[in-house]
């Protein structure tokens, strides 16, 4: 019998663990980085009717999911800098499958979101360097996942980026897109 893959988890799903080590944050970091350039490729050379391609049933475009990932990672840069400015700050979740229905996120051309992913990576990475042993214990309170630590963040985050990558490089596999 064929193996059946939850396309919703092309490389599983996020398992909890903070880094602890400095040479953990430093891997990651490199991770971090590379990920504009991943998603970068990975809509390379896509027809616009590629980017309007679920990638799964009932799942966002191609499209939607660039967008996202930049409004995503906008949002918890923003979030990292509240945890390290005030105490414990209670921050504001976003409804992203509401954002996704958005005209601009349905429809607008990726390249605006791919340059913001290129513009804010190399700030949050220098953010996530200059932090302090005891900045890296620093939290924020997220109304729906609860009280969530500064080194949390950083393995959280490059998951994040690399899931959404490979939802788009294994719906080109799977299509025949080269």
């Amino acid at each position: 019998m064929p193996e059946t893959r939850d396309l919703r988890y092309p490389i599983g799903k996020f398992e909890s663990a903070a880094i602890s080590a400095p040479l953990d944050r430093k891997e990651l970091l490199a991770q971090l980085a590379e990920i504009p350039a991943q998603m970068r490729a990975a809509v390379a050379g896509l027809s616009d009717e590629q980017l309007d391609t679920p990638y799964r049933p009932e799942g966002w475009t191609v499209r939607q999911l660039v967008h996202h990932l930049a409004d995503a990672e906008m949002h918890w840069y923003l979030r990292t800098k509240m945890a390290l400015t005030e105490n414990s700050p209670t921050i504001q979740p976003f409804e992203e499958s509401d954002w996704a229905k958005l005209v601009e996120a349905r429809t607008g051309p990726v390249e605006p979101s791919l340059r913001l992913l290129e513009g804010l990576q190399p700030r949050w990475i220098e953010t996530f360097r200059s932090l302090s042993e005891d900045q890296w214990e620093r939290s924020l309170n997220h109304p729906e996942r609860g009280i969530l630590v500064m080194k949390s963040l950083l393995p959280m985050h490059v998951w994040h980026g690399r899931h959404h990558t490979a939802h788009i490089t294994e719906l080109r596999k799977r299509m025949g897109w080269g």
